[in-house]
């Protein structure tokens, strides 16, 4: 009887999970059946629902309710605590598995070739963002000193940052916030964000309920200046031909016509301002300065020549993210990604690298929604299924399950399972129960591997 198709998957945030859940549902699932291992160098699964939403969004965090069911299935094993490059390596896989296919997303911050951006108050959004989120290789602390804070970009991300530095400690409470950045946001000095796009409301990347939500808090008061909503040909073509986009820019104008509030934490939404530079005296940040711009009938902006100075004393940048490059994988350094066709890994001499793949971040950049991840693995994985079929895969010298088990064990790596997942997440909840919260995330790695019992 022939043997399951053996597939490693690196990475389980949505993008390898949906990978996973795609061989599940093929019908080589069926006959001769696949075997599925998720390898994880976190102690616990889920990626960037777990370490890069903000606490505050539980409608995006009830995707790990679907994902959770698929890494339920008796085909699936999850290695957690399994650093790929370091606990195990390309050939590693290979020996054990027909398909190797890479989810690894994408975790630091897009360089912002500005002066004064390495300043002391410059920071990038994803370090703030592992901090709020609880991500265990970080720092406990966070300096929130800035009583003025500046923002730059107008993607989701911006928003979350923005959102979080406006809010109240006890806004956020009820989330599941661990207690050191609890204690962070109390003592956060923050009272005024200006969140800056160089281009117009039609090209703000936001999306319509979470540029909603902010006017949500009774903390925050949203602001918009009425001269930064203009329209060229392009952006009004944008807004006819994307009904997202024609949702912010509605929202934007209705705050724009409006009179300010008294809500205490005001947040300034800017279009049309590119920022040039990171004033600073003594190696602090102490303000920032902006070209404005003005559209060009393409819905793209150039400068005016017009400069500003904004009086603030710590900056985020929140213009994109950056994928880790993957030892003995190709790199594209511009794109930050794996070069691929269809998903098949593509080598500098235009060969596919045999018997390897990509979904997700790493092979499209850190662009689109949650739900965008789920075409990207169908299409992955369906060329897989095709170079299986066709006899174009390698063929693994260990295909058998409990012979990664033996080579972890062997080389010591102390590593978290599905059934540990469950341990954690019970131990989660019960931190949370006193308080009448879902649940308090435990943060440090070492814990994290107790309550999981590796």
């Amino acid at each position: 009887m022939p043997r399951p198709l053996r597939v490693a998957i690196v990475g389980s945030g949505p993008a390898g999970i949906y990978a996973a859940d795609a061989l599940l549902k093929s019908d080589v699932a069926g006959e001769p059946g696949v075997s599925i291992d998720i390898f994880e160098r976190m102690p616990a699964p889920f990626g960037l629902i777990r370490y890069g939403v903000a606490p505050d969004h539980p409608r995006i965090k009830g995707i790990v309710t679907a994902l959770h069911q698929v890494l339920d299935k008796p085909q699936i094993r999850l290695f957690g605590n399994v650093d790929y490059g370091t606990d195990v390596h390309l050939d590693d896989l290979r020996a054990f598995y027909d398909g190797v296919i890479f989810a690894t997303g994408a975790t630091a911050d897009r360089a912002l070739p500005i002066p004064g951006i390495d300043l002391d108050g410059s920071y990038g959004a994803a370090d703030f963002v592992s901090w709020y989120d609880g991500h265990p290789d970080v720092p406990r602390t966070w300096p929130l000193e800035a009583e003025k804070v500046a923002v730059l970009g107008v993607g989701n991300v911006a928003l979350d940052v923005a959102r979080v530095l406006a809010k109240t400690a006890d806004e956020l409470l009820p989330t599941e916030i661990p207690p050191n950045v609890y204690e962070g946001l109390k003592a956060n000095k923050a009272m005024e964000i200006h969140v800056f796009g160089r281009r117009g409301p039609a090209q703000a990347k936001f999306s319509p309920m979470e540029l909603r939500e902010l006017d949500h808090s009774p903390s925050i008061e949203v602001i918009v200046d009425p001269e930064d909503i203009d329209y060229d040909e392009g952006s009004i073509a944008t807004r006819r031909g994307n009904k997202q986009a024609d949702m912010v820019a509605k929202t934007l104008e209705n705050w724009a016509i409006r009179d300010v509030g008294d809500r205490p934490h005001k947040l300034f939404l800017h279009f049309f301002e590119s920022p040039t530079e990171i004033l600073g005296e003594n190696g602090k940040v102490v303000g920032l300065r902006t070209e404005r711009t003005a559209l060009d009938g393409t819905g793209n902006v150039k400068g005016t020549g017009e400069f500003k100075d904004w009086d603030v004393t710590a900056v985020y940048r929140a213009v994109g993210y950056l994928s880790d490059k993957l030892p003995k994988l190709p790199w594209d350094v511009d794109s930050g990604t794996v070069p691929d066709e269809g998903g098949r890994v593509v080598q500098e001499t235009g060969e596919h690298l045999a018997s390897t793949y990509v979904t997700g971040w790493i092979r499209r950049g850190p662009v689109g929604l949650i739900g965008h991840t789920k075409g990207d693995a169908n299409e992955t994985v369906a060329n897989l299924l095709d170079d299986y079929r066709n006899d174009r895969l390698g063929t693994p010298g260990s295909p058998d399950p409990e012979a990664v088990d033996a080579f972890l064990a062997e080389r010591g790596v102390r590593y978290t399972t599905w059934d540990g997942w469950y341990r954690l997440d019970a131990a989660e909840k019960a931190l949370g129960e006193p308080q009448g919260r879902e649940r308090v995330k435990i943060v440090e790695r070492e814990d994290m591997l107790r309550e999981s019992g590796a």
